[in-house]
């Protein structure tokens, strides 16, 4: 399996990623779960991440949070494939966006996106998966295209 390398450090880290303390405006707000990115540059990287399920959820977004921290992130899931589009409106820190795939192979990133910009950011395919991280995070991980996401079975679509 060619992400098998990535198990170990997760079992290792799986304690710490829930300690991470984000805006508590988000916790009761949102359910949280852990996962892990291999990226191309073959490393494992864990994270937290806030999920976004329902259609309430995923208009609020990270909007009005003006600290994440490092590890952690927004996972919008969605139950079908589709082209997907998100834009900063009220969100004051600048994100890296991940458009991905139902078998969490990564479509394409926006870099550092503009902080309270109405302008569309849009998928370049159909996704089934958004994730929001820090702006920069994709630059300093080597988190791209030829990436993985790693979801909890929980989260997995079926083909």
């Amino acid at each position: 399996m060619r992400v098998r390398h990535c198990l170990l450090p997760v079992a290792l880290l799986l304690f710490t990623a829930f300690t991470a303390n984000a805006e508590s405006k988000l916790d009761g707000a949102f359910g949280r779960d852990a996962i892990v990115i291999e990226s191309s540059g073959r490393a494992c990287y864990l994270f937290d991440v806030y999920l976004a399920m329902t259609l309430e959820q995923q208009r609020r977004g990270l909007m009005q949070v003006r600290r994440l921290p490092a590890f952690t992130g927004m996972l919008f899931v969605y139950d079908d494939a589709a082209p997907r589009s998100m834009w900063m409106k009220n969100t004051y820190i600048p994100l890296d966006i991940f458009f991905i795939r139902a078998d969490g192979t990564v479509s394409s990133v926006a870099q550092r996106t503009e902080p309270l910009s109405l302008v569309s950011i849009a998928s370049t395919e159909a996704v089934t998966f958004v994730l929001e991280l820090n702006g920069g995070v994709s630059e300093a991980l080597q988190i791209d295209t030829e990436s993985r996401v790693l979801l909890p079975d929980a989260l997995s679509i079926a083909p």
